[in-house]
C-alpha cells in the first residue's frame, strides 16, 4: 500500500467526507420527496425522477447542455493545444502572450458573461462591427435561437486558458533527444507531431478531457447573466432549469432528482472516457503486451 499517496490526497479525503458526501446523501434523500422546506414535505419515492422524463422542460435542457458539452469540449482542446504550440516555440514577448491566454480562464464567470454580452451585441457589439468591416453581415447572437448557443462554445473556447498552461507544461515535458533522434533519421515536423508530440502528450490530453466535460455540463453563469435561459429556451441548461426549480419556484425534491441525473450523466462520460483511455493514452516507460 502507498501510505505517501494517501497522505497526500488525505485533506482531499477528509473535505469530502466532512463537508461533501454528507451534502449529496441529503440531496437524494431530498430527490424522494415533494417539499419546498416550508410548508410540505411529503414522501412521494421516485415520482420525481419518473416525471423528469414526462417534462419538455427537461428534455430541452438535456439537449442544449449536450449541444454546448459536445460542441464547446472538442474545440476548447484544440485550440489550447494549437495556442500552447505557438507559445512553446521560443518566440519574442512569449511569457507576455501566455499571461494573455491565460487570463480568460481565472477572471470571474460574471464578468466574462458581462463581458461577452456587450461584444455580442448585434448592433453595436464590437464581434459584429468588426465583421461589417470586411462586408460580413454578423449574426443576432444572443438573440437569436440558432445562434445563441455557438455564442456561448465561442465563449467557453476562449476561455480555455487553464488547458492551454497544462498543455505547455506537457510539452515542456517531452525529452527533446526524441526530437533530435527523429530530426537524424529524416522526419519531418509533421511526422515529429503525429509521432512524439501528439503521444506523449495523451496523458495531458486525457486529464484537460475529463475536467472539460465535467465543466461543460455544468454551464450555468452564463445562460444565468447573459440570456437568462431564453431566447424561447434555447440557452436553458441543466444547472439553470434546476436553479429555477429549486430557488425560484422552491420545488427542492425535483430539483435534487435533475442534480442526480445531471450527476448520473457526467459520471457516465467520465467512465467511459477512463475506460476508453487503456486504447489512446501513452505513459512514458509504459510496456504494453
Amino acid at each position: 500500500m502507498n501510505i505517501a499517496g494517501y497522505l497526500f490526497i488525505s485533506p482531499w479525503i477528509i473535505k469530502f467526507l466532512t463537508l461533501n458526501a454528507g451534502a449529496m446523501l441529503a440531496s437524494f434523500g431530498i430527490s424522494l420527496f415533494k417539499t419546498d422546506f416550508f410548508t410540505t414535505f411529503e414522501f412521494i419515492g421516485l415520482k420525481n425522477y419518473t416525471r423528469l422524463f414526462s417534462d419538455p422542460l427537461f428534455w430541452k435542457s438535456l439537449s442544449v447542455t449536450a449541444y454546448y458539452a459536445f460542441g464547446m469540449v472538442p474545440l476548447a482542446l484544440v485550440f489550447s493545444l494549437v495556442i500552447a504550440l505557438l507559445l512553446n516555440q521560443g518566440i519574442k514577448l512569449q511569457g507576455v502572450y501566455r499571461v494573455v491566454y491565460y487570463l480568460p480562464s481565472i477572471v470571474s464567470g460574471v464578468a466574462v458573461a458581462i463581458l461577452w454580452k456587450y461584444l455580442l451585441q448585434p448592433r453595436w457589439g464590437l464581434i459584429n462591427q468588426g465583421l461589417a468591416l470586411v462586408g460580413i453581415e454578423g449574426p443576432k447572437w444572443l438573440f437569436s435561437t440558432t445562434w445563441a448557443m455557438p455564442a456561448f462554445i465561442l465563449m467557453g473556447v476562449w476561455a480555455a486558458g487553464g488547458n492551454m498552461l497544462l498543455y505547455l507544461a506537457g510539452l515542456q515535458g517531452i525529452p527533446t533527444d526524441l526530437y533530435d533522434a527523429a530530426s537524424i533519421d529524416g522526419a519531418n515536423a509533421w511526422h515529429r507531431f503525429w509521432r512524439i508530440t501528439l503521444p506523449m502528450l495523451t496523458p495531458t490530453i486525457y486529464f484537460n478531457l475529463i475536467i472539460s466535460i465535467i465543466g461543460a455540463w455544468q454551464i450555468f453563469t452564463q445562460s444565468f447573466i447573459i440570456t437568462a435561459g431564453g431566447p424561447d429556451n434555447s440557452t436553458l441548461t441543466m444547472v439553470l432549469l434546476l436553479y429555477r426549480k429549486g430557488f425560484q419556484q422552491f420545488h427542492f425534491g425535483y430539483a435534487s432528482a435533475i442534480a442526480w441525473v445531471l450527476f448520473a450523466i457526467v459520471m457516465l462520460l467520465t467512465v467511459l472516457v477512463v475506460r476508453s483511455s487503456e486504447a489512446w493514452v501513452y505513459y512514458a516507460g509504459e510496456v504494453r503486451g
